[in-house]
């Protein structure tokens, strides 16, 4: 460690959402959950308990880790009336943003499709599925998936059990880059154009059945957690499919397909899914990107408007 000097100063550690839920209880001590435990690693998700061994050996100070508690436990009682709630009011351990973005839609038999700034795709692992740990990793078992193990993670979900996820850096932001460089570009040429209306038009050009062409993109701005090199590109271009309509058409497209190319069809059909919930501002704002939802992946989709991680979390303490 770079400064241990520095730690001395602190007698606990913990993410933000456990401070916050420290000072609402008066807690002499931060309280974590398996699932934001799981975020920092060198955590093993089927003990329940943090690698000590691992981390004292890299000369780490176990005693600043926090103690962690199953998702859904109640941390403690609202020390104060709070904006009028009262004092005492039960305050559950901070939770998984992601866990509970999709508690809400997630049911058996179902996946979650969440495309806002990113993109996730997640279902609920069965209930006899545990990670394999290789060389100190957890990773997700070949046989479930049949593809790069690394394109598909596992988060502890609720009830001891695991949340199969894509997780991709591209998603709504890729979207968002291009209509923002349109809406530049137009203001270099000399003219002022609301983005709004950027939006507006790209949404309607891309619809029409002419926004079809064999223009190819890989809208993979960020690079992507197994891959962090790798860059966006253009492919296939010809002079019949540089039409704005067609080019929105394949950026869409291209988000979608490199998230089923990290979950593909086949590994839902594997774990018996059948349908996708569609959530997120990006995906329910974007027929164009729900047609290509159901264009690569073959299931039906409903896309539901409004669900939130605060609902989720609210509802996963109640469900306990």
């Amino acid at each position: 460690m770079p400064r241990p000097d520095k730690l001395k100063l602190f007698s606990h550690a913990g993410t933000v959402q456990d401070l916050a839920v420290a000072m609402l209880c008066d807690l002499k001590e931060p309280v974590m959950s398996v699932q934001n435990a799981a975020s920092w690693g060198y955590f093993d998700t089927t003990t329940q308990s943090w690698n000590t061994q691992i981390l004292e050996s890299a000369g780490f100070p176990v005693h600043l880790l926090p103690r962690v508690v199953k998702p859904g436990t109640l941390a403690g009682g609202l020390a104060e009336s709070w904006y009028g709630i009262p004092a005492g009011t039960p305050v559950g351990a901070a939770l998984g943003d992601l866990q509970c973005s999709v508690y809400t839609t997630l049911q058996p038999n179902v996946a979650v499709l969440n495309v806002s700034t990113s993109a996730q795709l997640a279902f609920i692992a069965t209930p006899d599925f545990q990670p394999e740990q290789v060389a100190g990793y957890m990773l997700w078992p070949s046989s479930h998936c049949g593809t790069d193990v690394s394109t598909v993670e596992y988060f502890p979900y609720f009830n001891d059990r695991y949340l199969a996820v894509a997780a991709s850096l591209n998603g709504g932001n890729a979207l968002a880059t291009f209509v923002k460089t349109l809406q530049q570009w137009t203001h270099e040429l000399g003219f002022n154009l609301p983005q709004a209306k950027v939006w507006e038009r790209v949404l309607a050009l891309a619809e029409g059945k002419s926004a079809n062409s064999s223009l190819q993109v890989i809208p993979t701005l960020l690079g992507e957690r197994h891959a962090p090199e790798q860059n966006a590109t253009v492919t296939n271009i010809d002079p019949g499919n540089l039409g704005l309509g067609q080019v929105f058409r394949a950026l869409c497209s291209g988000v979608i397909h490199n998230l089923h190319s990290m979950m593909p069809r086949e590994i839902l059909l594997d774990n018996n899914i059948e349908r996708i919930v569609g959530i997120g501002s990006a995906l329910t704002r974007n027929k164009v990107l729900q047609q290509e939802v159901e264009h690569w992946y073959q299931l039906p989709v409903q896309f539901v408007a409004g669900e939130d991680a605060a609902v989720g979390a609210a509802m996963s303490v109640l469900d306990v």
